[in-house]
């Protein structure tokens, strides 16, 4: 039961991995699984603390996001570069090995 670990510590309380620390009130609770974050009334996001007590979950989702963010950027970029090298690389070989073979067999039937 997380309540016993309430007015202790931190690290007593999150030892447990269904306890959520709340540091502004120095409670110890269950976390709310039914929630992916805990409701305000319960603890405020940059007051609760879970799994461990130096980051609070306004920190965490901010940190989340921005990752989130740069990871999407970054394979939007690698794309773009992937799909303009192989344009551009199309544009020096020249036409492609379906119209060099439609070429020559024009060239065959030009000749008979």
């Amino acid at each position: 039961d997380c309540h016993q670990y309430t007015n202790r510590s931190c690290e007593e309380c999150l030892k447990n991995v269904t306890c959520l620390w709340c540091a502004s009130s120095g409670r110890c609770v269950e976390y709310p699984v039914r929630r992916i974050l805990p409701p305000a009334d319960l603890c405020e996001l940059r007051s609760a603390r879970w799994g461990v007590c130096w980051v609070n979950f306004e920190a965490l989702i901010i940190a989340m996001s921005v990752v989130g963010g740069m990871i999407l950027i970054t394979l939007g970029v690698c794309c773009c570069c992937c799909c303009k090298k192989k344009s551009k690389k199309q544009v020096l070989e020249g036409p492609d090995k379906d119209d060099e073979r439609a070429a020559r067999e024009r060239e065959k039937r030009r000749v008979r």
